[in-house]
């Protein structure tokens, strides 16, 4: 392999790089987060208000969990035409989806005005949502992967997903912001809107942002290598190849994303659920121990992820996926006292030990997959565990309280999902070392496969 084909871009780009895959998974969570806050706060009386309180948060919570089911859709689609394509032109795409579909929902008539079309109007929108988020996340982490080298892959691909906890971050802020300076009455009005309408202003300053940059270079020779074998013969769509070559690395990408994914949403959404009905904190308390906690969380990412650089990716998950699962029994104890204090302690512990699943998550499942089929198997394994793990996990941990009006049922869910991942990860291989233009199918591929038939997909 030419030595040019893994260069590093130049000192310049990658930073420039980095920055517009971040700006865009902020803008992006922002609008997926802000979702999930408000449907905590005032979903459940703005589009369901015949239920009881706890079913119309139930409820609320359901039309949150659809985003999800949209997200494995938009895996597929956006996985596909992203390596066909190439990352930056289906990045675009994803960040005006996301960010027309979160303004029109500061546009829609509530219960009240339109009566059971508010909910309907609010759930397409949800899954539009959804759809954009399942092709933003592969895109994002991988311009960032195949621009640099492996020996910082980890600390610079980390990046793209500090914009989970910076797009929570200023969700948050904004909802917290809001409801200290208006009354609830006023908050319930019209006040809820405001940051929903805010995105159309960040998708503006994202776009501009993610045009500047260029396609990534790897993908960019492996496309021409596809072209230049390809002698009329018609190419293998990646996602065929993809299931066929990396199925156990699909596999354990799922593993590995269930107590990621399922810790982060019980500490983050569930939480302002939780803390307000069961521990008798107020809403704005909740708020902003989320806030404090999501500021911590966003700086100890890189730090995770310099140290799967040296380390490795397998060790710094692991980690986090035991501390995790440790962590729930006193999470809940502590956000039962009711202190502050503690309440930002739980919260931030957690996101803390989450970090270290989340961190190496990028460069990890970016070294499973070859080039031609990467976003759609990196996309894949992510967003198709969502639908069984962060989707239900505010709504089961929501019905577990009001079956059993304890936490011991939703600590036990989380734990029973850290042993999962613990399982997914411990048998997968280290890929901390792998040159990513490199990676071909017989990293996937079951032993005894022609070289012939490892070439055709690279």
């Amino acid at each position: 392999m030419a030595s040019g084909t893994t260069a590093p871009p130049p000192p310049a780009s990658l930073p420039r790089i980095v920055a517009a895959s971040l700006i865009g998974t902020t803008i992006e969570w922002y609008d997926f987060f802000l979702y999930g806050s408000a449907a905590a706060l005032v979903f459940n009386k703005l589009f369901f208000p015949d239920s009881d309180p706890l079913v119309g948060t139930l409820l609320s919570f359901l039309t949150y969990a659809v985003g999800f089911a949209a997200r494995p859709l938009g895996a597929l689609v956006f996985g596909h035409y992203g390596d066909r394509l190439g990352r930056k032109k289906l990045l675009v795409l994803s960040l005006v989806l996301m960010g027309g579909a979160t303004f029109a929902i500061g546009l829609l008539p509530t219960h009240a005005t339109v009566g059971s079309a508010a909910p309907v109007l609010l759930t397409l929108l949800r899954l539009v949502q959804g759809f954009a988020l399942g092709g933003e996340w592969g895109g994002a982490v991988l311009l960032v992967s195949e621009h640099g080298d492996a020996r910082r892959r980890g600390f610079w691909a980390s990046w793209p997903q500090t914009g989970a906890p910076a797009g929570q971050l200023l969700a948050t802020g904004v909802l917290s912001l809001l409801t200290a300076v208006l009354s609830d009455d006023a908050f319930g009005t019209w006040g809820w809107r405001v940051p929903f309408l805010l995105s159309g202003v960040l998708v503006l300053v994202g776009l501009w942002i993610r045009l500047s940059v260029d396609e990534s270079p790897v993908f960019k020779e492996a496309l021409e290598r596809a072209e230049a074998r390809r002698s009329g013969e018609e190419e293998k769509l990646p996602l065929v190849s993809v299931l066929r070559y990396h199925w156990r690395d699909i596999l354990v990408a799922m593993g590995a994303r269930m107590a990621e994914n399922i810790s982060y949403y019980v500490i983050t959404a569930f939480i302002l659920v939780y803390a307000t009905t069961s521990a008798g904190v107020t809403k704005q308390t909740a708020l902003n121990a989320v806030l404090i906690g999501s500021a911590v969380h966003f700086a100890v990412i890189p730090a995770w992820g310099a140290l799967s650089d040296r380390v490795g990716r397998r060790p710094v998950y692991l980690l986090g996926a035991a501390g995790v699962g440790l962590w729930m029994f006193p999470f809940f104890a502590l956000v039962d006292t009711g202190s502050f204090g503690y309440l930002i302690l739980a919260v931030t512990v957690g996101l803390v030990l989450h970090g270290a699943m989340y961190a190496p998550q990028a460069a990890f499942f970016a070294e499973m997959f070859a080039t031609r089929m990467r976003y759609s198997g990196a996309s894949i394994g992510a967003q198709f565990a969502s639908v069984a793990a962060g989707a239900p996990a505010p709504l089961i941990a929501t019905a577990l309280l009001s079956d059993y009006d304890s936490s011991t049922p939703i600590a036990l869910y989380v734990i029973a999902a850290a042993v999962l991942t613990l399982v997914a990860v411990a048998l997968a291989r280290e890929t901390r070392h792998r040159d990513l233009a490199e990676v071909t199918a017989e990293d996937g591929e079951p032993s005894g496969a022609s070289p012939a038939a490892e070439a055709r997909t690279v």
